[in-house]
């Protein structure tokens, strides 16, 4: 039981991190915060062992990293969104579950090169939501779930508001 306030302590940590990150005016302020958002999501996925989340978050953690430090190339994205998925898949001790992770990251990863527009990322970011709110069901991250519940409200208002 004590693994849970720990895990979700993290979990708590990370939302934080990532709502402090959303209100910043800059990217590099914006990258560095999402850094913690994922040293935090990285500690909490650890704790509650979902390890397919686990090496999601180590991977976007380098990949925030670099994108702070400007060092971020479009050939480092795909290497690390291949590792996501391998590693991730070899280590995935969740089942369907701990595909959600992967599948987000993923799908995040490949949006941001894809979408033509805002209005498709917001699209992007409210499945990503989606998926990472049923897993974090799952491990029991209720910071965390509340985020994305929060954050896939705030996203759906942001693509009916902007609609064409």
């Amino acid at each position: 039981m004590s693994y849970l306030i720990v895990g979700n302590f993290f979990s708590l940590l990370s939302v934080l991190a990532l709502g402090w990150a959303a209100s910043r005016k800059n990217k590099k302020d914006f990258m560095f915060w999402n850094i913690w958002d994922t040293v935090f999501g990285t500690l909490a996925n650890f704790v509650l062992s979902a390890y397919a989340a686990l090496i999601i978050c180590i991977l976007g953690l380098i990949r925030n990293y670099l994108s702070y430090r400007g060092t971020l190339t479009q050939n480092i994205t795909y290497v690390l969104l291949v590792l996501s998925i391998i590693i991730g898949a070899y280590i995935n001790n969740l089942g369907i579950i701990g595909w959600l992770p992967i599948i987000a990251a993923g799908g995040y990863t490949l949006g941001i090169y894809w979408t033509r527009n805002e209005q498709q990322l917001r699209w992007v970011l409210l499945i990503n939501f989606v998926l990472w709110f049923i897993h974090n069901v799952y491990i029991q991250a209720y910071p965390a779930l509340i985020g994305n519940i929060a954050l896939s409200f705030w996203t759906a208002f942001q693509i009916y508001k902007n609609r064409r």
